[in-house]
């Protein structure tokens, strides 16, 4: 197992680390090495990014939801038989939950991980005082192992060379390389952010070149040498226990609509004894015969609202077996999908599955954003009465339910603008926008098992 890795982080928010990320990841395979990819923080678009790259599914590393020693256990698992590890941080380096802490920054995650730093910065239109922004990250921190500096967006080689100059005289580290403003590589967005690569086709000509062009203007053995580290220190004890035999059978919907999953979530499940059967029901598959259990994730239900609201026959299919009783979970994308029907921004209305008595909207502004630390409401089989987890909220529709409707929550949620209640409840039906981190509760996932099997014993 490989004890290099290598956390790429940014300075803010757009200055192109998704795109330097990637390129050095396809570099890496183009060199022939074998390359894990990470993301800091709650993100899954980037990570559907770094799987087309890699052709190995990305983890999330989030020091905010997970505990120090369950983080290094997310990452010790995703490096088996990887050369390298390359994480992508979010935001800042140093943004987190807190302005005067770095809780939940891609700073402790690297500090947590002793994992080295290349810090990406936007240099358009400055030389030297590229070295007073990388001597202030330096130090803000002297826990951080800064070992590297990427130059983006520069105008050219020779602009290059003043930054290299300025910033390896004031700083004592590398300069590795740069990408060139004029390489035009910027990846489309849209309401959450890049387009996840799921939806893109075929990306290889895409990635290829972007890993020329880093080969190319950056030196990759000098960036391998940098990634060399420490081993992880684990605990004894591990929160993926060894396997069981499957003892009951969950459907998950994965496709273009539905991809937003924690990895860890859906390993978890399989540990603690289930089967796990996909289906997509944007693409026309029913609910899979004889499971035990429905799980509906995350995606761009929005984007894909007139193609699911034909498919009435996997509707019904969904809403005949919650209605007899199975245990169910949704979210985000997922509690949208079943909910009687979403409005899109064009004004049209789509039916959907119908089981949510209520309608879903499509705002122009960010409905909602942000950790949430979760406890469940009376009579939620998943997160008990009590039990406490912690996930994360992003989204640009908002609920409406029936007026005559008695609103049943699923949980109390708190985050950086209070308490609130959310989610939808009814019998075996858990669903809300929460996305929850299952190894910040294990509790979710033996209750969820539990509960499959006593509806097996039943049907």
């Amino acid at each position: 197992m490989s004890h290099r890795r290598l956390v790429i982080a940014g300075t803010g928010s757009s200055v192109g680390k998704t795109t330097v990320t990637i390129g050095i990841m396809s570099a890496f395979q183009q060199m022939g090495y074998i390359v894990q990819g990470y993301k800091c923080g709650p993100d899954y678009i980037d990570p559907s990014y770094h799987t087309a790259v890699t052709g190995r599914r990305s983890r999330n590393l989030d020091s905010w939801m997970l505990s120090p020693s369950v983080l290094k256990e997310v990452l010790h698992r995703g490096n088996e038989g990887a050369d390298i590890c390359i994480i992508e941080g979010v935001m800042g380096f140093y943004d987190g939950k807190d302005p005067t802490k770095n809780e939940g920054s891609t700073a402790e995650i690297s500090m947590l991980t002793d994992s080295p730093v290349v810090l990406v910065v936007d240099c358009s239109g400055m030389a030297r005082s590229a070295a007073a922004i990388v001597r202030g990250f330096q130090a803000l921190s002297n826990d951080v192992n800064i070992v590297g500096v990427i130059a983006n967006k520069v105008g050219g080689e020779g602009h290059f060379q003043l930054i290299k100059k300025a910033v390896e005289q004031e700083c004592n580290i590398p300069v590795v390389g740069y990408l060139n403003k004029e390489m035009n590589l910027e990846m489309p967005e849209r309401h959450l952010g890049l387009i996840p690569s799921i939806e893109r086709g075929e990306l290889d000509s895409f990635l290829s070149k972007l890993g020329e062009l880093v080969i190319d203007s950056v030196d990759m053995t000098k960036l391998y040498e940098l990634g060399e580290t420490t081993p992880l220190k684990l605990e004894e004890s591990s929160l993926f226990k060894e396997e069981e035999p499957a003892r009951v059978r969950i459907a998950v919907a994965r496709d273009k609509v539905f991809n937003f999953y924690y990895e860890e979530n859906l390993e978890l499940l399989k540990a603690y004894g289930a089967e796990l059967i996909y289906f997509s029901p944007l693409n026309g598959e029913l609910l899979p015969a004889n499971v035990d259990g429905l799980y509906i994730g995350g995606g761009f239900p929005e984007e894909y609202a007139a193609e699911l609201s034909e498919q009435t026959e996997v509707h019904l299919s969904i809403k005949r077996a919650i209605q007899k009783g199975l245990p169910t979970f949704a979210e985000c994308g997922g509690f949208m999908y079943l909910c009687e029907a979403l409005s899109t921004l064009d004004q049209k209305t789509h039916p959907m599955v119908g089981v949510i008595p209520g309608v879903v909207k499509m705002e122009t502004r960010l409905a909602a954003i942000g950790y949430r630390e979760i406890t469940g409401e009376k009579g939620n089989f998943l997160l008990k009465e009590g039990e406490a987890a912690k996930g994360h909220e992003f989204h640009y529709s908002t609920f409406h339910p029936k007026l005559t409707m008695e609103m049943n929550y699923a949980y109390e949620t708190k985050g950086m603008r209070g308490t609130q209640k959310e989610g939808y409840l009814h019998e075996n039906v858990v669903a809300g926008y929460t996305h929850i981190h299952f190894a910040s509760c294990t509790a979710i996932v033996e209750n969820w098992i539990t509960k499959c099997l006593e509806w097996k014993s039943h049907v």
